[in-house]
């Protein structure tokens, strides 16, 4: 689309512009591509998924260790190992072993009840010195061991994190490059040129929008090769909400620099809203930890509804119909923000 003059539209100008920005600074190149890839790959290393993990155990150094030792060694499943009273807690603390039996009679199980793994070390250690005492179990079950599609830490996680990276470039990659023009005086000279608020913003938010493709792209392929991640769902249903959620969070991230005069400012506006969301929404452990009386909250949040959203397509499958609270809450934020952005937003 082009003027009389054989000049492009003001928005296809700017959304060209914006993105050669984009493209000379490699640090935003790193933050958008390459850090969500090593910090998938990280947290996929460190919470890999083990089929029957051992139980780490310590034993008191004292009178009878020895006899506890080889009985927990012989039995499967659990890695005894021997330490001096001295050791025990600094073990403990630092998660090197899940429980410390004390040699006695009976026996002293020291462990955090803090930590899940601690309370299930506990069962797994008595039940092997019981046995080994001599108790008789009534009867002894069948077990069937069963590993789903989808349900590894690092298959939740990767939603998480590509909905965290769609929040953090939708906010700082807009809300930063519009208050760094206006400090450097280039909002400015804009005013005497034909072009009006609502181009130069819509412009900003295109922008965002040509790299999503490849920022979801690049991750979804690095899971899918380094650890399998599954796609149950439809990936247009996939790419429709990371498109809505790359829309709310451009609206928001316009809101938050309508204002702002300085990056100093801007820069704590845009952590007051990113630190909550970090923190509830969902990104690194479930939002269902907190407490119910806060969760009507947390599932008004945008990145709530993103994380959820994604999820639901990627893990459980969910076509888009199903999917109304999420879209609603994505929608909403992104109207309500880009709308007030334009209303407020000044030039200098």
């Amino acid at each position: 689309m082009t003027d009389r003059g054989g000049a492009s539209h003001p928005v296809v100008e700017l959304t060209r512009a914006r993105l050669r920005e984009f493209l000379r600074e490699p640090e935003a190149v790193f933050w958008v591509f390459v850090f969500p890839i090593l910090l998938a790959f990280a947290l996929g290393i460190a919470f890999r998924t083990k089929v029957d993990p051992p139980v780490y155990v310590a034993v008191e150094q004292a009178a009878g260790a020895d006899r506890l030792l080889d009985t927990l060694r012989s039995s499967p499943g659990i890695d005894a190992r021997l330490l001096p009273p001295a050791r025990v807690d600094v073990a403990l603390r630092n998660g090197d072993v899940q429980l410390v039996v004390k040699p006695g009679t009976p026996p002293v199980y020291r462990y955090d009840p803090s930590r899940a793994e601690s309370r299930l070390a506990r069962l797994a250690v008595d039940e092997a010195l019981q046995a080994a005492a001599g108790r008789r179990d009534a009867w002894r079950a069948r077990s069937e061991q069963v590993i789903l599609p989808g349900s590894r830490y690092i298959d939740w996680l990767i939603p998480g994190l590509l909905g965290m990276n769609i929040m953090g470039t939708g906010l700082w990659g807009i809300g930063f490059t519009i208050v760094q023009a206006r400090t450097k005086k280039l909002l400015k000279r804009l005013i005497a040129t034909p072009m009006v608020r609502s181009q130069y913003l819509l412009a900003h938010l295109l922008a965002r929008l040509v790299f999503l493709g490849l920022e979801v792209a690049a991750l979804m392929i690095f899971a899918w090769l380094a650890f399998k991640v599954p796609m149950r769902g439809s990936l247009v249903a996939f790419l429709a909400i990371a498109l809505l959620g790359a829309l709310s969070f451009g609206g928001l991230g316009l809101l938050l620099a309508s204002r702002a005069r300085t990056i100093e400012a801007v820069s704590g506006l845009m952590n007051f809203a990113m630190l909550p969301m970090w923190v509830l929404s969902g990104v690194f452990f479930s939002s269902a930890n907190f407490p119910a009386v806060i969760q009507p909250f947390i599932r008004a949040l945008p990145l709530t509804a993103l994380n959820d959203g994604l999820r639901a397509v990627m893990l459980d499958g969910l076509p888009l119909v199903r999917l109304g609270p999420q879209i609603g809450v994505l929608a909403l934020w992104g109207v309500v923000c880009f709308s007030v952005a334009l209303k407020i937003f000044r030039w200098r």
